[in-house]
C-alpha cells in the first residue's frame, strides 16, 4: 500500500531503498548466494498478477489510498493558506511534521515490524490516520480548527506512515513468488504515479467548489477502504522467524544498519536517495505557497499545474522494467538519476501564461526519473536482502532517506520566508540538479545489472 499516513507528503520521493528491478537480470560473477525468500504464499494463482486475487485487494487499496494521499498533498497546504493564512515557514513545518518521525521512531520500528504479523499492523495504521484527517473537517465545523492541530494531524499521521511503509515492504513478498516482485511493484509504482496526477488535480476542483477543508474527506475515506481491502486479503502470513534466540531490540537495530552500511549497492542508493529527497521535497515544501501567492493562480489552477508535473511518472512506472531489462538495472537507475536532477531547473522558471509550461515540462521530467528508480530500487531491495532482515533494512535506509526531509523542508521554509518562495524552489531545485552524481561514487557505473544477492563474506 501507499505510504498511509501521508500529511503533506510531497507528490514524488526518492525511494532510497526501494531498488531494482529483478526482470531481464543476470546473475553476476560475484553473486554467489541468492537471497534467503519469503514464506511461501498460501495462494499463487498462474498468469498475470491480474489473476492473483489478494494482490488485486493490495493493489485496490494502495490505489484508493495514493488518490487521497495526494488529495491531501495539496489540499492541507491549501487549508493552511487560504483558511488559516499560515505562513510560507508554517507550511514548510508542516511537511517537516509528516516527515519528522522516520527520524523519532524509524529504527526501533524497523526491530518491531520484523517481530509482529504485518497485515494487523497495516490496518491499525490506516484507522489511525483516516481518525486524525476525519478531525481537521469536523474541528473547521465546529470553528476551532489551527495550525496547531494540522500540526498535530501530520505528526500522527507522519507515525502511521512509519510503521505502515516498513510493514507493507515486507509484506509484499509474502503475497508473492520472488520472479513477481518487479511486476507487482511496477504495478503499484504505475498507479501509485497516476495518483500524482488525479490527486492534485481532485484537490483543486474540490477546494474551489466546496472548500480545501472538504477535500480532506477524501484522504480519510480512502484510508478506510484501504483497511478493508486488506481485511478481505485470504494468505495466511506466516508467523515471522527469526535467525536465532530472542535479542535485545539495540541489536536487532545494529544488525539491519551494519548489513546497509557494509553493502556497496544498498550503501550508494541510501546516499542518492537521501541528497535527492533534500530537493525534491524542499522545492516541494513551498510550491502550493509560491503558486497561490507569487504565481496568483486559484486553486482549481494550481492543482492541475501539480498533477500534469507528475505526468511523466505514468510512463516512467510503465516503462521501467521494460528499460532494466533492456538496458540492465544498474544502467537504467543511473539514466532514471539524470532525469532526476537537471530538469528541474526549469521548475524555478515559472511565471504567468506560456511560462507555466516550464514547471510542468521540468516537473514531468522530475517524475519520470523518480518512478523507475522507484520500481527498480523497490524489486531489488525486497529480492536482494535476506527476509528475516528485510524490514530493519527496510527502515534503516529510510531513516536516512526520510530523515532529511523534515530538515529540507525546514530550510526551504526559512528560505523562503526570508527571500520570497521562488527564491527558496530555486536553490532546492539547484541542489537536486547536482545529486545524480553520487551515484558514480558506487559500484553501479561498473555493471550492466544490479547482483541477484549480496556477496558471501
Amino acid at each position: 500500500m501507499t505510504p498511509p499516513a501521508r500529511a503533506t507528503p510531497p507528490a514524488r520521493t526518492a525511494d532510497a531503498t526501494a531498488v531494482g528491478s529483478a526482470a531481464g537480470r543476470h546473475p553476476p560473477a560475484d553473486s554467489t548466494v541468492r537471497a534467503a525468500g519469503p514464506p511461501p504464499a498460501a495462494t499463487r494463482p498462474r498468469g498475470g498478477l491480474l489473476r492473483h486475487r489478494d494482490f488485486r485487494l493490495l493493489w485496490a487499496g494502495q490505489t484508493a489510498s495514493a488518490v487521497g494521499s495526494n488529495v491531501t498533498a495539496v489540499a492541507l497546504p491549501l487549508v493552511a493558506v487560504t483558511v488559516l493564512d499560515a505562513s510560507t515557514f508554517g507550511v514548510a513545518v508542516l511537511t517537516a511534521a509528516a516527515w519528522l518521525p522516520w527520524l523519532l521512531v524509524g529504527l526501533p520500528a524497523g526491530a518491531w515490524v520484523d517481530r509482529l504479523p504485518r497485515r494487523p499492523l497495516m490496518i491499525a495504521c490506516d484507522v489511525l490516520s483516516a481518525l486524525l484527517f476525519l478531525s481537521v473537517p469536523a474541528a473547521a465545523a465546529l470553528g476551532v480548527l489551527t495550525v496547531a492541530q494540522l500540526l498535530v494531524v501530520a505528526l500522527g499521521a507522519g507515525l502511521a506512515r512509519v510503521f505502515f511503509e516498513t510493514a507493507d515492504q515486507v509484506y509484499l513478498p509474502v503475497l508473492l513468488r520472488p520472479e513477481q516482485v518487479p511486476e507487482g511493484n511496477a504495478k503499484l509504482q504505475a498507479t501509485r504515479t497516476a495518483s500524482y496526477v488525479l490527486g492534485p488535480g481532485l484537490a483543486g476542483a474540490v477546494a474551489q467548489a466546496a472548500g480545501a477543508v472538504i477535500a480532506l474527506l477524501l484522504d480519510a475515506l480512502s484510508f478506510l477502504f484501504s483497511a478493508a481491502c486488506l481485511l478481505r486479503i485470504r494468505t495466511v502470513e506466516p508467523r515471522p522467524v527469526r535467525a536465532g534466540p530472542v535479542r535485545s531490540l539495540r541489536r536487532e537495530i545494529g544488525e539491519g544498519i551494519r548489513f546497509v552500511v557494509r553493502d556497496p549497492y544498498l550503501r550508494v542508493l541510501t546516499a542518492f536517495g537521501a541528497a535527492s529527497n533534500i530537493g525534491l521535497v524542499g522545492y516541494q515544501a513551498v510550491l502550493v505557497v509560491f503558486l497561490v501567492r507569487e504565481a496568483r493562480l486559484a486553486p482549481a489552477p494550481v492543482g492541475m499545474l501539480v498533477a500534469a508535473m507528475s505526468l511523466g511518472g505514468i510512463v516512467g512506472a510503465l516503462a521501467a522494467t521494460t528499460l532494466g531489462r533492456r538496458f540492465g538495472t544498474a544502467r537504467t537507475l543511473l539514466l532514471a538519476a539524470a532525469f532526476t536532477g537537471p530538469p528541474a531547473l526549469l521548475i524555478p522558471l515559472a511565471g504567468p501564461g506560456g511560462r507555466l509550461a516550464l514547471p510542468a515540462i521540468g516537473g514531468m521530467l522530475v517524475s519520470l526519473g523518480v518512478a523507475v528508480g522507484n520500481v527498480l530500487k523497490g524489486s531489488f531491495r525486497q529480492t536482494y536482502t535476506p527476509h528475516h532482515l528485510l524490514g530493519r533494512v527496510t527502515v534503516s535506509m529510510h531513516m536516512l532517506n526520510y530523515g532529511t526531509i523534515p530538515l529540507a523542508a525546514v530550510v526551504a521554509g526559512a528560505i523562503g520566508a526570508a527571500y520570497g518562495a521562488g527564491t527558496a524552489i530555486a536553490v532546492m531545485t539547484g541542489w537536486l540538479a547536482l545529486t545524480p552524481a553520487i551515484l558514480l561514487m558506487g559500484p553501479l557505473r561498473r555493471r550492466r545489472d544490479l547482483p541477484v544477492a549480496p556477496k558471501r563474506p
